[in-house]
């Protein structure tokens, strides 16, 4: 397998000597949106119409993705080759959701395998505590689930949780409400057991390591909490990890679920991560229909052909807007509040697995690489900063998602048309009013246009639906990875942070050795 650094490829100087070849606000007609549509997995669609790309850009990516073989790599990350070269580990979130590639032994046991027991593992717990066979300290059944823990164990299950919820409400499927807590801040876990009866309330404490400072401290807190509500904390708490954590194999829980290193924080929702907590709220046959969507769209991501592959294609349209057209910043806005977190999600998984400025082989690199991510869902995100993308200095690529129907089809009608209709109305106008743009006598009222979007649409946001979405974005990112020829699976940039908080802590008033450190934490009052 050769792996080249991005700009060293005969495509990276082909792509330089180009301009865009299709004037997207002018030449923006029906024609070109029909053509310019990629089934996905889960019903979904993937459309590219808006951007400022024909022919020959297409054509120049194609021979990019050849160059770098970039689905080959994906080949081997499937087959379970050791892809994260900074921590010298596999890759292997996609095995959470069914096999592609070969079987994966490690240390003489199939990986495939042990992924496959653990989702049976927490599935029957799932199922044990949903019917109420399995109870609490008090002997009440458990009516709510908690979960604690950060970064990846927190934004990938929230923003899942939170887009289930209202499809499962409507279907029947959710028995036990879900909460979050993150933050080491009190007032985020005082915030959400305050209305809790603790007596009916499962904690599910999620820390692949065992050592997560915030994911601890707030465990702590929680169990005072039970101790001072009367309630044995050991009958009320569940754990998922490794099993080389000190919380494996712990009798202090209920029961332990496991994720190994080959399974990053921020891809492991598909993992007991994220299973957990939904398979508690949905139901494990809800966990399993998401599965089987994301296991689709990661099938559909082999396909070299680029006009065929979403994801593939969205990587190196998202390359092109950031190496050549020098777009330092993409927007995910999503035309549906069930995804209101899934933008935060997004966050994490793009700058953390591509905010890298060296190479697999930790050599700085000279070129762009992972753009700047915010989000927000529309209609609101109109009424915030759409101002900037419309009118503002920057050129900003958005990536809008969007569904013909609500997930609760509970709907009221005012003028006319019911507010689904509205939304999708609003989701269609700002298309055409970023490509477009509007001229004007006043310059305040000119709009200049020109603003490239794609479109990720479906019928319904549903278990399988969002598998899809999920799994599109994942496959973007390391396909983006592997053009910058970079590692798209450490994330050694959130480590300093860490070592000097424990340098704080452990000086606690007195010198730390490192005077303006002590003089903010002076500041900080501590």
């Amino acid at each position: 397998m050769n792996y080249s650094d991005f700009d060293k490829t005969e495509a990276y100087q082909k792509l330089a000597a180009l301009t865009p070849d299709f004037n997207f606000a002018a030449a923006l007609d029906a024609s070109r949106v029909k053509n310019c549509a990629v089934p996905m997995a889960g019903g979904l669609c993937y459309n590219w119409a808006a951007k400022a790309a024909g022919d020959s850009v297409i054509t120049a990516l194609q021979a990019l993705a050849d160059e770098q073989d970039l689905t080959g790599k994906y080949r081997a990350l499937l087959d379970g080759e050791l892809m994260n070269t900074g921590e010298g580990r596999r890759v292997l979130h996609h095995l959470l959701r069914g096999r592609l590639g070969k079987a994966v032994i490690h240390q003489g046991r199939d990986l495939g395998e042990f992924y496959a027991r653990e989702l049976e593992r927490f599935s029957d717990f799932a199922e044990a505590v949903r019917s109420g066979k399995m109870k609490g300290s008090s002997g009440k059944p458990f009516k709510n689930a908690v979960q604690i823990g950060i970064g990846g164990s927190d934004l990938g299950p929230r923003a899942l949780y939170i887009a289930l919820d209202n499809w499962a409400q409507k279907n029947g499927t959710k028995k036990i409400n879900g909460f979050f807590i993150s933050n080491v801040d009190p007032d985020d876990a005082s915030a959400v057991l305050a209305p809790l009866d603790l007596a009916e309330t499962l904690f599910v404490l999620v820390s692949k390591s065992g050592t997560t400072q915030e994911t601890l401290a707030n465990e702590l807190f929680v169990k005072d909490k039970l101790k001072k509500a009367g309630l044995d904390p050991g009958g009320h708490l569940a754990a998922v990890t490794s099993e080389t954590s000190p919380l494996a194999h712990n009798p202090a829980y209920l029961d332990s679920f496991y994720i190994d290193d080959f399974i990053g924080g921020r891809y492991s929702s598909s993992s007991a991560v994220g299973g957990v907590i939904l398979s508690l709220a949905f139901g494990p046959a809800v966990f399993k229909a998401f599965l089987k969507g994301a296991h689709e769209a990661d099938a559909l991501s082999l396909e070299k052909d680029i006009r065929k592959n979403a994801a593939l294609l969205d990587a190196l349209l998202g390359v092109w807007e950031r190496n050549f057209l020098k777009f330092p910043v993409t927007a995910v806005l999503p035309y549906s509040q069930a995804l209101a977190r899934f933008p935060a999600h997004l966050q994490q998984l793009d700058m953390e697995s591509n905010g890298k400025r060296v190479n697999r082989a930790g050599r700085e690199i000279s070129y762009a690489t992972g753009p700047v991510v915010f989000g927000e869902p529309g209609t609101n995100g109109q009424h915030s900063f759409y101002q900037l993308l419309h009118q503002g200095t920057d050129i900003i690529p958005l990536q809008f998602v969007g569904f013909a129907e609500s997930q609760r089809d509970d709907d009221t009608e005012l003028e006319g048309s019911v507010s689904q209709t509205k939304l999708k109305a609003n989701l269609a106008a700002q298309i055409i009013a970023f490509a477009r743009g509007k001229d004007d006598g006043n310059p305040n009222k000119r709009f200049p246009g020109g603003r490239p979007s794609s479109l990720i649409c479906g019928k319904k946001l549903g278990p399988e639906a969002l598998g899809s979405l999920l799994a599109h974005f994942e496959n973007k990112v390391m396909f983006q990875g592997f053009v910058w020829n970079i590692n798209s699976f450490d994330q050694e940039g959130v480590q300093l942070g860490k070592v000097l908080t424990r340098q704080v802590l452990s000086a606690m008033g007195g010198p730390s050795g490192d005077g303006a450190l002590d003089e903010y934490g002076r500041l900080l009052g501590i």
